[in-house]
């Protein structure tokens, strides 16, 4: 009969994997998204912070992101004393030629990969100053550098990955990358010296949940990023199994899926509200849930368990 494994997990944070002798960072499981939020984004990312949120996630990426309005974002929450940049993870990306849109891109598209990563780098450390002053640009860091896709080929994602580590661990932290198939992590992760330190990919049925992406990902130091969450999974708000979470812990359907997604274990999420009483809510009910799971941990099991067979993560003993 099947068993399920009760994975290893963390309801607040976790830390990344070291690299370079550098210490460990520390990614919060909940990431605030920053994409489509357009001229809201600084008010927007200000409000994250002002209710918790300790992780950000943007791309130099004009299309999709003002990463720009991002950093004006953070620094005005620094400057009111909401947080200080050292307890902030701050996440973006390098976009490739073919993401972008060709009429405003952070770089010249007829440069060399190599060139266009560098240019978008320094794009990024300028958003991210600490301050307005255009020297403090100097001290500027980015936690993590994410490739936004895997490049047309290997020998062009390996071009862009081996710029990525000319700044690590002192500018850049650390490396990951999205929209990514296991063969390629793979592929990857065997030919570069500093390996990701998270995968950020959708999370849906239309990859089967990534389940196998997601055990290489445990067992090889990886974190796995959940994004989509909601918006793709609308059958998963509406079962059962959530709506009962989200009864007995006393939270929203949606937050019972997240944090039914955080049970997998090895997992962080993309949470892109706009609302500030949701993000409120959000935040609380990992607490909720990890209070439940204490006071009723065969209902919580079974609750899991049920997720991990919807999901797929059921194992064989």
């Amino acid at each position: 009969m099947a068993r399920t494994a009760m994975p290893k997990m963390s309801w607040d944070k976790y830390l990344l994997r070291p690299v370079q002798n550098a210490p460990p960072g520390i990614l919060p499981v909940f990431i605030y998204g920053t994409a489509w939020k357009k001229d809201r984004t600084t008010d927007l990312v200000h409000r994250a912070l002002s209710v918790g949120f300790r992780a950000v996630d943007t791309a130099a990426q004009p299309k999709h992101y003002r990463e720009d309005l991002v950093g004006e974002g953070i620094r005005k929450a620094i400057r009111d004393g909401i947080v200080r940049r050292e307890d902030l993870h701050v996440q973006t990306k390098f976009t490739s030629v073919h993401g972008q849109d060709p009429d405003n891109m952070p770089y010249d598209p007829n440069i060399s990969v190599t060139e266009q990563a560098h240019a978008s780098i320094m794009s990024s450390l300028e958003h991210f100053r600490p301050s307005d002053a255009s020297e403090s640009v100097n001290e500027a860091y980015i936690d993590m550098l994410i490739l936004h896709s895997p490049l047309a080929t290997m020998s062009q994602t390996l071009e862009a990955w081996s710029v990525f580590e000319t700044y690590v661990p002192h500018r850049i932290r650390n490396l990951g990358i999205s929209n990514c198939t296991l063969p390629l992590l793979r592929e990857l992760s065997s030919l570069v010296q500093v390996k990701p330190a998270v995968v950020q990919n959708r999370f849906y049925v239309g990859t089967q949940f990534d389940v196998p992406l997601r055990s290489y990902c445990r067992d090889n130091q990886i974190l796995y990023q959940s994004f989509w969450t909601l918006t793709a999974n609308p059958e998963l708000i509406q079962s059962d199994t959530v709506q009962l979470l989200a009864d007995r812990a006393e939270i929203s359907p949606a937050a019972a899926l997240y944090c039914l997604v955080l049970g997998l274990g090895n997992t962080t999420l993309l949470n892109g509200t706009s609302n500030r009483s949701h993000m409120e809510a959000d935040l609380t009910a990992p607490a909720r849930v990890e209070k439940f799971s204490q006071e009723h941990p065969n209902m919580w099991q079974r609750i899991l368990e049920d997720f991990q067979q919807q999901t797929g993560d059921h194992v064989t003993l």
